[in-house]
């Protein structure tokens, strides 16, 4: 198959094989270690998320949980995207089977129907963007993983509501590699089963005595994780960073553009067998395939009436697209000590698009008898190229062709002085400011019937009364329209203090935020786009008929923490902490409360833990248990209802309470049996017939047990490693009605460093090629299950990954 490469993404893949861009893995699922993999532990590793320090603390002394991997942990864990790295964090469960965009990540206990909205994605302290999550764009979607980042933290809970864009759920902190006194070059090549091709180069060197700079990048291609028929993922990144230090403190300037378009999964056809457990649909590996081919590719559906008597309004819809990002980013980090105070500031600017293009499926499969029954009678199914008829028992399935496109601009700023009041005793008093502008253009809906096959062919339909039930396919046009301009502004101002008396180290803090938005949107109607009582697929239509209202909304909201750490000895220390926290409204709370503004509420969060962290040669182990209290828990889905897409809004509360743990055990040389996982009881509460009901959609227990053995040979210091994972059982839905089952998993890998130079590593992910699912049915209510047919949109298949890098 030929396919053409435009001419922006083959000068960006020029520039990489010349050497000015990074190196970094191709991304596999579920693969190998956690991220303590390491073969000795790291008593002394700094962390900076999370504390106003800027010298940043020992991982081991800070008062809350927090997470790091290197970028050589990363490589091994080979993530399928950003989230999917996520799964070596206990206490996070995240579901990335939709592709390299548009994953779902849930913090050990709180509750949401989808997206991300309590994790922050940030680069060098700080947010990619100031939100945490909108709908079709949660703040992992346009950040791609390379050997650019030096390492990741990611903060749960703790003192995270104070600081940045306050978040009191989960805080990821990507920080980028910097310039080098010695000039550095290294290039890695990646080969993947599920046909991907990537290179990657990153180069670092001097640019004065004083400065430094710091350039790399990525292209790949890949036929992606489920046959399509068309390019799965292509594009790439570059990112540059100079720095340069001070005699009291340092300046770092970066920038990032990435320009990447990646295949969305959405749910599909399966059988449930059992209560929770699931089979492929015959002649359709739920693994491999999907829905989405050639044939429906391109699609133009239907926006509008005709204007001027001319033809009905359409747009033209490309599914190769997906679910992508074209991006520039640009930020810097300044410090400095002025001997009175110590300045800190960290800066961020992103603007791009991250469109949606995608087949959203919505309803489980029917025969073509069951088919025409529904539409009111008997007729006849074709296939729209041939015309060959259908015969009754043959499978059909309708799914919606959305369009979903989103002009994004944000930028963040954060500044704090700090100051020692006396010995022991230090005072931050910070600010931040962020300006969010976003113009959102959906159409939703467009359901169109297809065969029940992989990469499905279109199908049309006619009553025998002469009803026409479609239109090339189309058994509805629009049924959920937006156009609107959102503009939000956040100003926070917080206080902190820590006081370390001997072994015993306080910390506490109070924020105070105001956020003003407005919603300019466009108003919609209802009919018949062509005035055709016979053709029944675009009565009722929905259009954005040239009006348009304005919703305003402003709020203060005050979070708090206070924490308490006791180093028992270097190695050992417990620590306590309460806080308080909000995810303040934003844009989507606007559309979906556009009319009743009362209800719109910053969901709150109480958070208590107790923690236990010691590391030593032979063991590490970071043991941390918490009770989380929830109020004004927004739950917003698009959801089918009587065949209609409608964005429906729920309001409740929860609680949770559980134990996360990771450590990591090391009995003999090179041996390493490292252990990660959470258990815990969230419950809804506040929320009508739905308390008591289990949190939604994520596993009461997870653990995911990760050995490791490294050798040194004749050939260079070999290590083979694997990761066993358990995740248990959960439900889809508010209702508790459909369980999604247990299930585990097994990935292996081996890695050799023949030198300081040359090393090559091959994993190999699902070895068992296990049917698993990571969600169910979420535009249903309730039970998802018709006649033993089940939509959920399960892990990939087996597949392996091997990479190559050379450094010079």
């Amino acid at each position: 198959m030929h396919t053409t490469i435009p001419h922006h993404r083959k000068a960006l893949a020029l520039m990489l094989l010349a050497g000015t861009a990074l190196a970094a893995p191709a991304y596999a699922q579920q693969a190998a270690p956690a991220a303590d993999a390491a073969a000795t532990p790291e008593p002394q590793e700094i962390v900076v998320t999370g504390n106003a320090n800027r010298e940043g603390q020992r991982k081991i002394d800070a008062s809350y949980s927090i997470s790091t991997a290197s970028a050589a942990q990363i490589r091994e864990v080979q993530p399928t995207s950003t989230a999917d790295l996520l799964k070596i964090v206990p206490g996070v469960w995240v579901e990335s089977s939709g592709g390299q965009a548009g994953a779902n990540v849930f913090i050990r206990g709180f509750p949401s129907t989808g997206d991300a909205p309590f994790l922050t994605v940030q680069m060098n302290g700080s947010p990619i963007i100031a939100p945490s999550s909108l709908s079709f764009l949660e703040n992992s979607s346009i950040f791609r993983l390379d050997d650019t980042v030096e390492r990741m933290e990611v903060l749960r809970g703790g003192p995270s509501p104070i600081f940045s864009n306050g978040q009191p759920g989960a805080t990821t902190n990507f920080i980028l590699k910097e310039g080098t006194s010695q000039p550095h070059l290294s290039l890695r090549a990646t080969y993947g089963t599920e046909g991907t091709y990537r290179v990657d180069a990153v180069a670092q060197g001097p640019i004065t005595d004083n400065t430094t700079y710091m350039i790399g990048g990525f292209y790949r291609y890949s036929d992606g994780f489920r046959h399509t028929g068309f390019n799965g993922d292509q594009g790439g990144q570059i990112t540059g960073s100079v720095t340069h230090t001070f005699d009291a403190g340092k300046l770092n300037v970066y920038g990032r553009y990435l320009s990447d378009q990646n295949a969305f999964y959405s749910p599909m056809p399966l059988l449930q067998t059992g209560n929770g457990t699931f089979s492929t649909f015959p002649g359709f590996d739920a693994r491999t395939d999907t829905l989405v081919g050639r044939e429906i590719r391109n699609t133009l559906i239907e926006t509008g009436p005709s204007v001027n008597g001319g033809p009905t309004q359409k747009l033209g819809v490309d599914l190769s697209k997906g679910r992508g990002a074209n991006v520039w980013t640009a930020g810097s980090t300044f410090s400095y000590d002025f001997g009175a105070f110590q300045l800190q500031n960290n800066f961020n600017f992103t603007k791009g698009t991250s469109n949606t293009f995608a087949l959203f499926t919505g309803s489980n499969p029917q025969t073509v008898s069951q088919y025409l029954a529904s539409a009111g009678g008997t007729g006849t199914v074709t296939y729209a190229d041939s015309g060959v008829a259908l015969s009754g028992d043959q499978q059909t399935i309708q799914a919606g062709i959305w369009s979903v496109q989103k002009h994004i601009q944000s930028l963040t700023d954060e500044l704090k002085l700090s100051r020692k009041i006396f010995e022991g005793n230090t005072l931050t008093l910070g600010g931040y400011v962020a300006h969010v502008t976003d113009h959102d253009v959906w159409y939703l809906g467009n359901s169109i019937l297809l065969a029940l096959e992989p990469q499905a062919r279109v199908l049309n339909a006619t009553l025998n009364n002469g009803t026409i039930l479609t239109r090339n396919g189309f058994t509805s046009a629009n049924s959920y329209d937006v156009n609107a301009y959102y503009v939000s502004d956040n100003v926070a101002g917080y206080l902190s203090d820590e006081w370390q008396i001997g072994k015993l180290r306080l910390d506490g803090g109070v924020r105070v935020e105001h956020v003003s938005m407005t919603d300019h949107y466009e108003n919609s109607s209802t009919g018949d786009l062509d005035n055709n009582p016979l053709t029944a697929y675009n009565n009722g239509a929905t259009y954005l008929n040239g009006t348009y209202s304005d919703v305003r909304y402003g709020k203060t909201q005050v979070s708090w923490t206070a924490g308490a750490d006791y180093a028992f000895n270097r190695q050992l220390n417990g620590f306590l902490r309460a806080n308080h926290g909000a995810l303040l409204p934003q844009f989507d709370d606007l559309r979906g409360n556009a009319t009743s503004l009362q209800n719109i509420k910053p969901q709150t969060a109480d958070q208590y833990e107790i923690g236990l962290k010691t590391s030593k040669k032979l063991y590490d182990l970071y043991l941390t248990g918490f009770y989380n209290r929830f109020h004004n828990l927004v739950f917003q889905d698009i959801r089918v209802i009587n065949g209609v897409e409608q964005n429906v809004v729920q309001f409740g509360g929860s609680r949770a309470y559980g134990v996360e743990f990771e450590g990591a055990l090391r009995p003999v040389e090179g041996l390493q049996l490292a252990a990660r996982g959470v258990w815990q009881n969230g419950k809804f509460l506040d929320f009508g017939t739905n308390s008591g009901h289990q949190v939604n959609r994520q596993p009461q227990f997870q653990v995911a047990f990760t050995p490791s053995y490294t050798q040194r040979t004749a050939w260079g210091k070999a290590r083979i490693f694997g990761t066993f994972t358990h995740i248990g059982n959960r439900f889809a839905d508010l209702e508790n009605q459909q369980p999604l089952g247990s299930y585990n998993t097994l990935d292996l890998g081996a890695s050799l460093d023949v030198s300081d130079r040359f090393s090559i590593q091959a994993t190999v992910e699902n070895v068992t090629n296990t049917l698993a699912l990571t969600e169910g049915n979420v535009r249903t209510v309730g039970s998802a299950n018709t006649n033993g047919y089940f939509l959920g949109r399960p892990i990939f298949g087996r597949h392996g990954t091997i990479t190559a890098a050379y450094k010079f």
